[in-house]
């Protein structure tokens, strides 16, 4: 149970920080210092990319480090709680945007993905039966910390500043992971965990096309995902909407996302994970045309659409697990390596993202000076996001398509390679 709540810890401080700088970014781009810097606009979305993306993406080289030298986790997760405070309190200091971007972007996904990547290592030691029970209360820690720090960060940036702040923040950071690290701890003696060979040496599962068709899904979902989690705070600035309450749609988008990482955990234990995949990117695609596209022209309809966004597709890291399970049965070295691999599609997905979803606003950016009020959300700020919606919802459609194609090779299978 320490385990568990620590990783939980982890996950909400470490991924929740990514998945709240919508906030910054918003703070960041009506900053004058930072806006009127070359290139700002383009290399100020990318800090909470990266800050996530680099830590999916770190997945297929650290996991495998983990796996050879545990010895060395534990050392790990010091160094990297370290590495996320000092890039934090380092980059509060400055005001070049390039700065940021390697200081909150990149120096924190490297300590993040060191104090995460044996986190992983060590679930996959404590849970096999309940894995998919397990990792959905995990990676609902993530939503927890999007739920929390929304709310948090727009009253101290108000009083304090965008730089302060995240002095602050730092340092609220080193007080809640240090005493969290001595309890995330390996449940197998480290002689047997260094034990017999993993069958993650043997690349013969790489030739499984179910497996195929998750990395595609999987890729595709986050060209997507993590385009509303960056700019709706900023899509509610267009609207004329108050920090607070811009903040406040973005919450309750991530809290959402708890209740669906918690929900989506139990059911992969229990359903087909690929019918489970494609109930979420369908409906996440109509979801975005319509309650995006359509209504949220207003407060109430932005909302609704960040509620219903979060629920429907914030489930989708928990499916993980299910995924894995009948490629690795019970071998908790071969489960992480699988694991870094969907972190690394997922994570390429993410980083490419953001400079796509940039280069879609800002081909609209030059009819931004209208004073109508907009009859769809299409038509904020000129049409500014209109891409960027139909290119958020025809990504998810993609996703569902491959889930349903992996479905029906699921359903083709002998009963006994279902396992």
């Amino acid at each position: 149970m320490e385990q568990l709540a620590g990783t939980f810890l982890v996950e909400a401080i470490v991924w929740g920080f990514p998945n709240s700088f919508g906030v910054f970014l918003s703070a960041y781009l009506q900053d004058p210092k930072l806006s009127s810097q070359s290139h700002a606009s383009t290399l100020l979305p990318l800090i909470g990319t990266l800050s996530s993306g680099i830590m999916y993406c770190s997945g297929p080289a650290i996991y495998p480090f983990t796996s050879r030298y545990p010895r060395h986790r534990r050392t790990l997760l010091w160094v990297g709680a370290l590495l996320c405070w000092a890039s934090l309190f380092v980059a509060s200091y400055t005001s070049k945007v390039s700065a940021l971007v390697l200081l909150q972007g990149v120096l924190y996904a490297i300590g993040g993905s060191l104090l995460y990547a044996p986190c992983m290592s060590f679930m996959s030691e404590w849970f096999v039966r309940k894995r998919g029970l397990a990792s959905g209360i995990i990676f609902a820690g993530t939503s927890f910390g999007g739920l929390i720090l929304p709310l948090i960060f727009p009253r101290l940036i108000s009083r304090y500043g965008p730089s302060k702040a995240l002095r602050i923040l730092s340092v609220a950071f080193l007080c809640l992971i240090l005493p969290t690290v001595p309890f995330l701890r390996p449940r197998l003696p480290q002689a047997r965990v260094q034990g017999p060979r993993s069958r993650g040496s043997n690349k013969s599962w790489l030739k499984d096309r179910s497996f195929l068709l998750v990395i595609f899904a999987n890729t595709l979902q986050g060209l997507a995902y993590f385009v509303p989690i960056v700019w709706l705070p900023t899509f509610a600035h267009e609207l004329n909407l108050s920090d607070t309450d811009s903040s406040l749609a973005l919450s309750l988008m991530n809290g959402f996302s708890f209740v669906s990482r918690l929900a989506m955990g139990a059911l992969g234990d229990k359903f087909d994970p690929w019918l489970l995949a494609l109930g979420t990117t369908v409906l996440t695609s109509m979801a975005t045309f319509l309650l995006w596209g359509v209504l949220s022209r207003s407060f109430a309809g932005l909302i609704t659409f960040g509620i219903a966004y979060g629920f429907l597709a914030g489930g989708w890291s928990s499916l993980f697990t299910s995924f894995v399970r009948p490629l690795a049965e019970d071998d908790p070295l071969l489960s992480t390596s699988l694991l870094g691999i969907l972190m690394l599609s997922r994570g390429l997905g993410n980083v490419l993202s953001t400079p796509i979803s940039s280069a879609l606003s800002q081909a609209r950016s030059g009819s931004t000076s209208t004073t109508s009020r907009p009859r769809m959300g299409f038509d904020v700020a000129g049409g500014r996001y209109e891409g960027m919606i139909l290119y958020v919802g025809t990504c998810f459609a993609a996703s569902g398509i491959i889930a349903l194609l992996g479905w029906g090779l699921q359903t083709r299978r002998p009963v006994s390679s279902r396992r």
